[in-house]
């Protein structure tokens, strides 16, 4: 399981069952000040072009731009990698009460980029975002509960903040609340509801949820068993850049015949527009 994170990160991925780290990197928006699409990819246009349109509607207290800037330090986007000029501009949209600074402020705090790391923090920017009903906020809050960051460990709780989220689609809250549905973790266990939810985050885009669904349909847990679905799942993730569920495609490629393949590549194909870079999991 990890935070709900609006910070774009190369983090190695772990086994589906697993439990990972908090991704790096903070979210990119665009600013009507610096459009960074059309800057980057226009003729003879750079992230550094984009920065400093960034740099001059933020020094005008434009929260978008704000964030951009601080997005832009963070990952070293035009310029250098500088966490403590990301705080500041942070803490700027904070001030003018931007959900989404409270959300990354809380990941910097939790992973102590730019700051030491303070758990404790981490949860009063989390939960100050929640209050307001950012589903963001509401996952990273669950998770500080799940793994007992800067509090005792509340998997009651832990559910009750993913459920919050999920109720407002948040793929990631998704994903971890069918964790729990799936481990009887602070909720009972249920493998319909599991299979429901990793359902709904798949089809968002979720890799991890996509083959901890294949899984389902291989096990028949929470639904029929079907080993075509599964195949479909897996592959559809796979060619998404997620290969976790490799060792379950082979196998079950040597269990079906060739006709079966065929039918699951055919559903994977159908499977794909709807699949996008992985947000994150449990």
């Amino acid at each position: 399981m990890e935070v709900s994170s609006r910070i774009p990160a190369e983090s190695p991925l772990q086994a589906a069952v697993l439990r990972r780290p908090a991704k790096q990197g903070l979210r990119f928006e665009l600013s009507e000040h610096g459009v960074a699409s059309a800057l980057i990819l226009g003729p003879g246009c750079t992230a550094k072009d984009a920065l400093k349109w960034f740099q001059r509607a933020a020094m005008r207290g434009y929260v978008p731009a704000e964030l951009n800037l601080a997005a832009a330090y963070a990952n070293g986007w035009g310029t250098h990698v500088n966490y403590g000029a990301a705080l500041n501009w942070l803490d700027a949209a904070a001030e003018q009460g931007s959900a989404e600074a409270f959300c990354n402020l809380g990941i910097l705090y939790l992973e102590g980029k730019g700051v030491r790391e303070d758990y404790a923090e981490a949860r009063r920017w989390f939960q100050k975002g929640a209050n307001e009903g950012d589903s963001d906020c509401q996952t990273n809050l669950g998770f500080t509960y799940d793994k007992g960051l800067g509090t005792d460990r509340d998997s009651g709780l832990a559910a009750m903040w993913y459920r919050k989220a999920a109720d407002s689609g948040n793929p990631l809250a998704e994903n971890n609340l069918a964790d729990m549905y799936a481990h009887g973790d602070g909720v009972p266990q249920d493998d319909v509801a599991a299979f429901h939810l990793f359902h709904e985050a798949a089809e968002q885009g979720h890799t991890g949820a996509g083959i901890m669904l294949a899984y389902m349909y291989a096990e028949g847990r929470g639904t029929n068993k079907d080993l075509e679905a599964a195949l479909a799942w897996l592959t559809a993730e796979s060619r998404a850049g997620d290969t976790r569920g490799r060792d379950l495609a082979a196998s079950l490629k040597r269990n079906l015949t060739a006709e079966q393949i065929a039918r699951a590549e055919q559903l994977t194909a159908s499977l794909r527009p709807r699949l996008s870079q992985d947000p994150g999991g449990r």
